[in-house]
């Protein structure tokens, strides 16, 4: 770094600022060469960039369904892949500005304030919040949303790696609370046919919030294995969403026992309804609807805001998934579930972890003692 930049210098003030380009661009020059304990070739920034990596397959393929979504809604029903990835991307790229401008602006200011390092960790926040959101969601609305999650999500408890809620399900939820109408009456384009003739659209959250929505235009399983349905940007893809799972889960970065908790306690709450006869769909399509994959994938296992015990992760994710569909079932004012699941298993995180070390603990102090 220039000298100019450091302690003492003419523009000391702006250290922070520059140090975080330098780090983003080039390995630090503060690496440890000898005396650590433990060495790893992986630091956090490259930790974020496979994040970014592993949601690229859903973000990648909701361009495309959003264009796709647009062309059924006006008529079109050419198989254009390239034109229905064009169009999503103008639609989509502006909501990437916004929450990348007005995030990284607060992250810089406040870094700058404190005189602390920038951290990378909006890398992910950034890029997950415009995947979780209406695309036509106007941008001053998602700018507030973004503010709120970064100021109040994680700044004022001192940064990445000390906050206790995810800021990305953090803006979702300040939007869906502030602007309901927006969040949950015009999220996606649905398309209607009577004959053959293509009548109004109509605009709603997810298939969930319509009745007998499979019957009116396509959502059986492999429509929302693939995809090709309504809803927000990234979420809709279950294979692409899959597909980051399996880099997640390679790289180490994500934890497969919150995945396979809160597949189990979806399934589990979900055969429950099915049995009584409270649920008209399978339980194991409730694993495919809404933002059940992407939040179980990416945002329950955030490693700052989900549990840290062994045992803890397995509770953890099993009450997401049961908490996710019993909101499903039991709340016909929200169809979905996953977001406040999350959010209320991010506050407890900490407790589930304190319960499951003071039953260790105990159980290990019973033990007999040998000679």
């Amino acid at each position: 770094m220039n000298k100019i930049f450091e302690k003492g210098g003419k523009f000391y003030w702006l250290h922070s600022t520059i140090d975080a380009f330098e780090s983003f661009l080039h390995v630090p020059g503060t690496v440890t060469r000898k005396g650590a304990h433990v060495r790893d070739a992986i630091d956090l920034k490259r930790l974020l960039i496979l994040v970014v990596i592993a949601a690229a397959p859903a973000a990648l393929f909701g361009m495309w369904n959003v264009g796709y979504q647009h062309g059924l809604a006006v008529g079109d029903l050419r198989l254009n892949i390239l034109g229905n990835f064009w169009y999503g991307f103008l639609r989509v790229l502006p909501l990437y500005l916004v929450s990348y401008i007005v995030g990284l602006g607060i992250e810089f200011a406040s870094s700058q304030i404190r005189g602390e390092e920038v951290s990378e960790g909006y890398l992910v926040s950034g890029f997950f919040i415009p995947l979780i959101v209406p695309v036509d969601i106007p941008l001053w609305m998602l700018a507030v949303a973004v503010a709120f999650a970064v100021i109040f999500g994680k700044e004022v408890f001192g940064g990445t790696g000390m906050n206790i809620v995810n800021p990305a399900i953090l803006a979702r939820a300040f939007l869906f609370f502030s602007y309901p109408n927006y969040m949950s009456g015009s999220e996606c384009w649905i398309h209607f046919k009577s004959g053959e003739q293509l009548v109004d659209g109509f605009t709603g959250a997810t298939p969930l919030s319509l009745e007998g929505a499979s019957a009116q235009y396509g959502t059986g399983f492999w429509d929302l294995f693939i995809g090709t349905v309504p809803g927000s940007v990234g979420e809709t893809s279950v294979i692409a969403i899959l597909l980051g799972a399996v880099i997640l889960l390679w790289t180490g970065i994500a934890s497969w026992k919150i995945m396979a908790g809160g597949v189990l306690g979806a399934l589990f709450v979900g055969g429950i309804g099915d049995l009584a006869g409270i649920s008209q769909i399978p339980c194991f399509m409730q694993l495919l609807y809404g933002g059940f994959a992407f939040g179980i994938v990416f945002m329950a296992t955030d490693p700052v805001t989900s549990a840290q015990t062994e045992c803890g992760k397995w509770i953890y994710g099993f009450l997401i998934g049961a908490l996710c569909i019993m909101v499903r079932l039991f709340n016909p004012g929200y169809a979905e579930g996953m977001m406040l699941a999350i959010l209320l298993c991010n506050v407890f995180a900490p407790l589930i972890d304190h319960c499951v070390i003071s039953v260790h603990l105990s159980r290990k102090s019973r033990k007999p003692k040998t000679a």
